[in-house]
């Protein structure tokens, strides 16, 4: 296995602890690593603070009793960080080489770091049609998290996009909050499992569009109020306040694979209850090792424990 090779021109920075990535898990390892004294050096990612700030109003995550903007809580959280003395980083980590100990890593600033630990906590990111109107709408009625944001959408119409497990969770879900939910399926069958196909059939307010595509996201200054639709060069307009995209995730763990195990979908494999990858010193937080609850809550928790398994790693380890 060939790694890379360090600038010799260059003076090489040494660090305990490297957190790649922000959001939820980042941050709040970095919080975690610090108060430990582990010095840490964070790189925020291409994203600060990560898919929560792409959220209007969060009101599931504790501490926040009258509700909060999701980039407000990552600036919380990225200030109290930076209380404790994390080296906060605009940028990204751009190569690892994961066959040395302490790790080589190259960053997007130019600097390159020898890491004794690493946490990685780079997320994932939602899979979107590539409609221009997705974007235009984006926090405004289009969302990819139904448990995030369909609260807001109380008693009214919205639409779900896919016909897999998370498709059928979701509009599901939304059904017990929501008016009426249109399920939009490309194909003429659901490709979720036999107990989630049946829990939408039985769900009286949910109506499947089968064999639908969305042209467009209709909308105003106000958010979303539609979606064109097609079905065998056919169009229809369905009036909606929400449209959730529920098409998948993509982990960002691609420069990562060369080293770490991930799954058949590129989650980042971890050891039992704890944030260990199969590489020793090399630690997984967030969503770019959870494809199950994607929540803001759960990737603190997880950030938390990363931190903590650094520490155990570096006092094992002198």
């Amino acid at each position: 296995m060939t790694g890379i090779s360090l600038n010799k021109s260059q003076e090489t920075e040494t660090v305990n602890c490297l957190i790649t990535g922000s959001g939820p898990a980042g941050y709040t390892a970095a919080i975690y690593a610090a108060r430990a004294n582990l010095n840490p050096v964070l790189y925020e990612g291409l994203q600060p603070g990560g898919q929560l700030t792409t959220t209007t109003e969060v009101e599931n995550f504790p501490g926040y009793p009258n509700g909060v903007s999701g980039f407000q809580i990552m600036e919380d959280m990225r200030n109290q960080a930076l209380r404790f003395g994390t080296d906060v980083r605009y940028g990204d980590i751009t190569e690892v080489d994961f066959s040395l100990q302490p790790f080589i890593v190259k960053a997007s600033d130019g600097k390159e770091i020898r890491a004794k630990t690493v946490i990685i906590a780079t997320g994932a990111t939602a899979k979107y049609l590539g409609l221009p109107s997705e974007q235009k709408f984006k926090g405004q009625g289009v969302s990819a998290c139904a448990t995030c944001d369909g609260f807001f959408y109380r008693k009214k119409d919205v639409a779900v996009v896919g016909g897999g497990d998370t498709a059928c969770e979701e509009a599901v879900y939304l059904a017990g909050l929501c008016n009426k939910v249109y399920m939009i399926v490309r194909r003429n069958v659901l490709r979720a499992s036999k107990v989630m196909q049946d829990r939408v059939l039985k769900t009286g307010n949910i109506e499947i569009l089968w064999e639908h595509q969305t042209k467009e996201i209709l909308g105003d200054e106000n958010g979303v109020t539609g979606a064109l639709l097609t079905n065998n060069s056919i169009e229809k307009i369905i009036d909606i306040h929400g449209f959730f995209l529920a098409i998948g995730h993509h982990p960002n763990s691609d420069i990562f694979k060369k080293y770490v195990e991930t799954d058949g979908q590129g989650y980042i494999i971890t050891k039992g209850k704890t944030t260990a990858t199969n590489i020793p010193g090399v630690f997984a937080a967030g969503d770019v090792q959870d494809s199950h609850y994607r929540q803001g809550i759960t990737a603190a928790a997880s950030g938390c424990m990363a931190a903590k398994d650094a520490e155990n790693f570096l006092v094992d380890n002198n």
